[in-house]
């Protein structure tokens, strides 16, 4: 059995302020190509990371374009949503957003929550943790494990969207060190949001993968140099994964914009680049602002009923939302 699995392409219809190419239009080529790649290498399933919008309320204009490309997918899609694709940092939201919709109309299949066996020349169960807020938190290191593996099941596959690293990042970010999860019953472990990826991880033959996003927003050093890939998991009597950069994927030089940086010496231009180097590993701004992580901070501090913390996160969601009781 095969699969193809890419991550995190927040499509949009806007182009962000660093690229200097169409961006619409980069990712529409981009997905016809792994569509392509799908065909080409006879795959059987295609899995998405999460992100798949940039914005949970996406116009129905964008939203449709790129419904009308999966729609040409070669086989199955299965995903699970990211923070980008939901409320609040709250996967019950899906329902109301934009990949919910498509999910509705049989375009793909969500699989937050889910697990599901596919039968084929070997049997491989595919499962899914979704973004939620506090995920890499030690409390919810369950997300990214599977403890029960179907008895007809060959392989096990696991999707989660989650700060999963390879060593320890910036202090004060929560994270999930891939050796944490060691224990799971995951044959393979695959993850999104961390837009950089890192480098397969093998451990009792077992894999931990992530590699990184399908595009590149920030103009910071490391993603100039990367350039976007896809994999092929071929599933028989061993695991084979292969990885497949895109071709329709320019250099960074060429839609990257770094003048905003090259032009000042300032040490403001380093503490720009540094926070771009952030955002683009998470796609998240890790700013004091953030209202989830204040109510998280306060809540802790204050010894919060974990109550009436859940019921403040649920009315900041809903005011997102624009929900009214």
């Amino acid at each position: 059995m095969k699969f193809l699995y890419f991550t995190d392409t927040h499509y949009r219809g806007t182009n962000p302020v660093n690229r200097l190419d169409d961006f619409p239009l980069t990712l529409e080529n981009k997905t016809r190509e792994i569509f392509q790649i799908a065909k080409e290498e006879n795959v059987d399933y295609i899995l998405h990371g999460g992100d798949l919008f940039d914005r949970p309320d996406t116009s129905i204009s964008v939203a449709s374009t790129f419904a009308k490309i999966f729609m040409e997918s070669p086989c199955p899609i299965y995903i699970i949503s990211g923070n980008h694709d939901i409320y609040g940092h709250n996967p019950e939201t899906v329902n109301r957003t934009m990949l919910g919709f498509l999910c509705d109309l049989g375009i793909m299949n969500l699989l937050d929550n889910k697990r599901i066996l596919l039968r084929g020349d070997v049997n491989v169960q595919i499962s899914g943790s979704p973004y939620k807020y506090g995920i890499d938190e030690k409390d919810n290191i369950k997300s990214y494990m599977v403890d029960e593996v179907d008895n007809e099941a060959d392989y096990s596959i696991h999707l989660v969207h989650g700060f999963l690293m390879e060593k320890p990042f910036i202090e004060g970010i929560n994270f999930t060190l891939i050796s944490d999860i060691f224990d799971t019953k995951a044959d393979i472990t695959l993850c999104g949001h961390y837009h950089l990826g890192f480098k397969t991880v093998v451990h009792d033959g077992k894999y931990f993968i992530n590699p990184g996003s399908i595009i590149r927003i920030s103009n910071s050093v490391l993603e100039m140099k990367r350039k976007p890939k896809i994999l092929i998991i071929e599933l028989k009597d061993k695991i084979s994964i292969k990885e497949i950069y895109l071709k329709s994927a320019q250099s960074g030089e060429l839609v990257l914009d770094r003048s905003q940086i090259e032009n000042s010496k300032s040490k403001r231009s380093k503490a720009i680049e540094f926070e771009d180097i952030i955002n683009t590993g998470t796609s998240l701004s890790f700013e004091k602002r953030d209202v989830f992580k204040i109510i998280n901070d306060i809540a802790n501090k204050e010894n919060i009923p974990k109550d009436v913390k859940d019921e403040t996160l649920r009315r900041v969601t809903e005011a997102q939302m624009g929900v009214k009781n």
